[in-house]
């Protein structure tokens, strides 16, 4: 359903916010191996999170990706997509076309528009705090 980039970049903000909510900060080694991801791989979604102000950073001994406690209940699942420019789910055609519109749809655009606005809905109802709540609790899980 999505590109890799924001499978990955999904997966690394979610366990960085678990880890959070433990107070506790991770390292790039830490995400790369937890979401199964190359570590260069990781360090650019990292980083592109961290411009974008889903995820902060600290250097040094005790440093590592956080997520501020509070911001954990602000930040909508919806702007992490934003953030790694992984929208064509909510903006693109469901078969992929280039020009699929009202005006000139695709086989499947009136079937798929009522699932994307489902999609939006929970994208934009859901919190970074809900989605690692179930990581931090051992209900979810995020790679098998």
């Amino acid at each position: 359903m999505f590109s890799k980039t924001c499978e990955y970049g999904l997966r690394a903000t979610i366990f960085i916010a678990s880890e959070s909510a433990k107070y506790k900060k991770t390292s790039q080694k830490e995400i790369a191996e937890e979401i199964d991801s190359p570590m260069a791989f990781t360090a650019k979604i990292l980083q592109k999170l961290a411009r974008k102000n889903i995820v902060s950073s600290s250097k040094g001994s005790g440093g590592g990706f956080y997520i501020e406690k509070e911001n954990l209940k602000k930040i909508k699942f919806i702007e992490i997509i934003e953030a790694l420019e992984c929208g064509s789910i909510i903006t693109g055609c469901g078969l992929g076309l280039k020009n699929c519109s009202e005006e000139h749809p695709c086989p499947v655009h009136e079937k798929f528009k009522d699932i994307k606005a489902s999609l939006i809905e929970m994208f934009e109802n859901t919190t970074l705090e809900e989605l690692a709540s179930g990581i931090k609790e051992g209900n979810t899980f995020l790679r098998y």
